[in-house]
C-alpha cells in the first residue's frame, strides 16, 4: 500500500491544522456521552498523573542545584550574571522536564490503561460504522508492541528535546521560539503515539502510521498540539487523556480515508 497516497490534503495547511484541533473537541463530545467509559478512562490517567506530578515537584525542588551543575563556567562570574545564567538554565531544565513529562506521561498512561483505552477507541469505531480491515491481536502481543513503540517514541523525543534544552540558553529565542518548537514537536509525537490503538486494530505498526500521518501533517499537528496544550494545564492530562484517545481514533480514520461521521 502506498501510505502517502491515502490521506490527501483538501484545504490549506491552516485549515487542516484547525480541523485537526477540532478532532480533539469531537473526541471530547464522543467520550462524555459514555459515562461508564469516562470513569474507566480516568483511572489510569490518575495513577500516571500522581507519579508524574511527584516527579516534577522533585525536579522543581532540585532545579537550582541542577542549574548550578550544568553551568560550572559561571562559578567565577559576578553574582548578577551568575544568577541570570542559572535562572535561564533552571527555566530550560523545567521546560525540558515538562516536554519529556508530557510525552512520557502519554506513553506510560497508554501502557497502564491499554484495556481501558482500547475499549474507548473500539466504542468510537462502532459508532462510526466499525473497523474495516480489523485483525485479531492478542492482548499480550498488543501490550508488548505498544510498549516497544512507546519506548522508541520517548527515546526519539529525548533526542529532540536535548537540542531544544541547549537552545533554551539563547536569549529571547530560548524563551519565545523554543516553546513554540517544543509544542510542535511534542504535538507531533503525541499524535503518532495516540493513534496507536486504531492502527494496531488494523494490523499496522509504527512506521506505517507515521508515514500516513506525514501525508497530512497539518491535521496531525493540529490535533497533537491541541492535546499537548491541554496536557500543560494542571490536571489537564488526567481529564483530557481518555477524550484524546477518542479524538485520535477520529484522526486515524480520517487519515485512512474512512468515515468520521456517526450514522
Amino acid at each position: 500500500m502506498d501510505v502517502t497516497s491515502v490521506a490527501r490534503p483538501v484545504t490549506g495547511a491552516a485549515g487542516r491544522f484547525f480541523a485537526g484541533a477540532g478532532l480533539l473537541l469531537r473526541g471530547i463530545g464522543l467520550y462524555v456521552r459514555s459515562p461508564k467509559l469516562m470513569l474507566l478512562g480516568i483511572v489510569p490517567a490518575l495513577i500516571s498523573g500522581a507519579l508524574f506530578l511527584t516527579a516534577f515537584v522533585v525536579l522543581a525542588w532540585f532545579v537550582d542545584d541542577l542549574a548550578a551543575l550544568v553551568t560550572p563556567f559561571a562559578d567565577d562570574w559576578s553574582a548578577t550574571w551568575r544568577a541570570v545564567v542559572r535562572v535561564v538554565a533552571g527555566l530550560a531544565i523545567l521546560g525540558l522536564g515538562g516536554l519529556l513529562g508530557v510525552l512520557t506521561f502519554t506513553a506510560v498512561t497508554l501502557v497502564i490503561g491499554d484495556p481501558f483505552y482500547e475499549a474507548i477507541s473500539e466504542r468510537v469505531e462502532e459508532r462510526l460504522g466499525g473497523t474495516p480491515g480489523a485483525v485479531d491481536v492478542p492482548f499480550w502481543s498488543s501490550l508488548r508492541r505498544s510498549l516497544a513503540d512507546s519506548v522508541r517514541l520517548v527515546a526519539l523525543s529525548a533526542l529532540v528535546g536535548i537540542p531544544l534544552f541547549l537552545a533554551g540558553f539563547i536569549p529571547v529565542v530560548g524563551q519565545i521560539v523554543v516553546p513554540v518548537i517544543g509544542a510542535a514537536v511534542g504535538g507531533w509525537f503525541l499524535a503518532v503515539e495516540l493513534v496507536g490503538a486504531p492502527f494496531y486494530r488494523r494490523g499496522m505498526r509504527l512506521p506505517e502510521r507515521r508515514e500516513l500521518l506525514k501525508a497530512d501533517r497539518p491535521t496531525a499537528l493540529g490535533f497533537g498540539v491541541a492535546v499537548f496544550l491541554c496536557f500543560l494545564v494542571p490536571l489537564g492530562a488526567v481529564l483530557v487523556m481518555p477524550a484524546a484517545v477518542a479524538g485520535a481514533t477520529l484522526l486515524a480514520r480520517r487519515t485512512l480515508g474512512q468515515s468520521i461521521e456517526e450514522g
